[in-house]
């Protein structure tokens, strides 16, 4: 049986032919480069956060309390990551998750296809974004045996809404993510610097504009009149959910439906009392609020709360560790965000391909080291705060 590790192998072995890896093996040098191939604005608002970005660097250096605890005499050649997510089995605990301008971080602009081509090379589920650079329905078209899942920005408008969730049922995605804690955008001083918000420039706004409710609120089509298209999408923009719109979501779809943001386990026995079939602790990266808790150290009390449905989580992993130490505190599945944006402005779908799979052989390997064979093997005792 083939371990996700076996890629060091792969590597070395090639070594011997005089042949080095094309693009980075650490996330520093992934990041630095990365910078380097994208414009400016699109950078900034890839890799900023809200406010002085504190919550940002928190997200990621909180992983550092963190220890996996070592166990010996339990070695295993095989090793076995796979997770089940409503009634699915996935080979590996990671997934994409939703990025906004993942469309054009890539150098040919469309990079949700460029996603989607690399969920489909290594078995890598993707949570695809409302806003992208092409339809939903093109997205998914590129997933391959790979099943999908999208994420809602839930519009003010109720029949959009709807819309967007029927099409979205109808093109094969599994599931339904409902992002929380972006019905208003927060403070980001990177973008404000340069007045550079891209979906108000008419960029990743394809899935709406190719919307039959969208385009009947318009007098013109997108294509005639992208100006009035762009200001009916930012006045429709984020709808402030509360409580009691989870019925109303619930009736929209019988697949089901995940809240991505909540970090209080109040939070998440309420959702699941209310029939939401799954949780996704997440800060948004550090992206929409500044000065809160670091998203990891919220993970443990929320999968605690909710131990019966699915709890996924984002929000600064970097490498494989950080994957091992979600999955030990509680996370069924872990989405990786910012690596893979800059594989994608590096390479394109072979750049998500990378990231994607020096991520994971990190994890297993780690695994194999450290004694845990399987994530059944992962429990809460192998991992202790330093």
């Amino acid at each position: 049986m083939a371990n996700f590790g076996d890629l060091q192998n792969e590597i070395y072995l090639a070594g011997l032919s005089g042949v080095v890896p094309s693009l980075p093996m650490s996330f520093a040098e992934l990041e630095r480069r990365a910078e380097l191939a994208l414009p400016p604005g699109t950078w900034s608002y890839v890799a900023g956060g809200a406010g002085d970005e504190h919550t940002q660097r928190s997200n990621r250096t909180a992983f550092d309390h963190w220890g996996v605890v070592p166990r010996m005499l339990r070695a295993n050649t095989d090793r076995d990551l796979s997770v089940e997510l409503f009634g699915t089995t996935f080979r590996t605990p990671i997934f994409l998750a939703p990025i906004g301008v993942i469309g054009i971080c890539t150098q040919d602009g469309h990079g949700d296809l460029a996603a989607a081509r690399a969920a489909a090379a290594t078995g890598v589920p993707m949570v695809a974004s409302t806003l992208s650079e092409d339809p939903l329905e093109d997205v998914a078209a590129e997933f391959g045996e790979t099943p999908g899942v999208f994420q809602l920005y839930c519009p003010t408008d109720p029949e959009v809404a709807a819309s967007l969730v029927q099409r979205a049922e109808a093109a094969g995605y599994r599931a339904i993510v409902i992002t929380l804690d972006t019905w208003v955008t927060g403070w980001r001083p990177r973008d404000l610097s340069t007045s550079n918000f891209p979906q108000l420039r008419g960029r990743c706004l394809k899935t709406y504009f190719s919307d039959p409710v969208f385009r009947s609120r318009l007098q013109k089509s997108p294509e005639e009149d992208p100006g009035t298209a762009i200001l009916t999408w930012a006045l429709m923009f984020g709808r402030p959910l509360t409580w009691d719109d989870l019925a109303w979501l619930r009736s929209l779809t019988t697949l089901p439906i995940v809240l991505k943001g909540v970090c209080h386990p109040d939070d998440a026995r309420r959702a699941v009392d209310e029939g939401i079939d799954g949780i996704y602790v997440s800060t948004h990266g550090g992206r929409q609020a500044n000065g809160g808790l670091a998203a990891i150290d919220c993970l443990a009390d929320v999968a605690q709360a909710v131990p019966d449905v699915p709890v996924l989580f984002d929000s600064g992993v970097r490498s494989g560790s950080d994957v091992v130490k979600a999955l030990a505190l509680g996370a069924t599945a872990v989405g990786i965000g910012r690596p893979y944006a800059y594989g994608a402005a590096l390479g394109g779908t072979d750049g998500i391909v990378h990231v994607l799979r020096t991520i994971l052989a990190e994890a297993d390997l780690l695994m194999a080291v450290d004694g845990y064979p399987t994530l059944a093997d992962l429990g809460r005792d192998a991992i202790r705060r330093t």
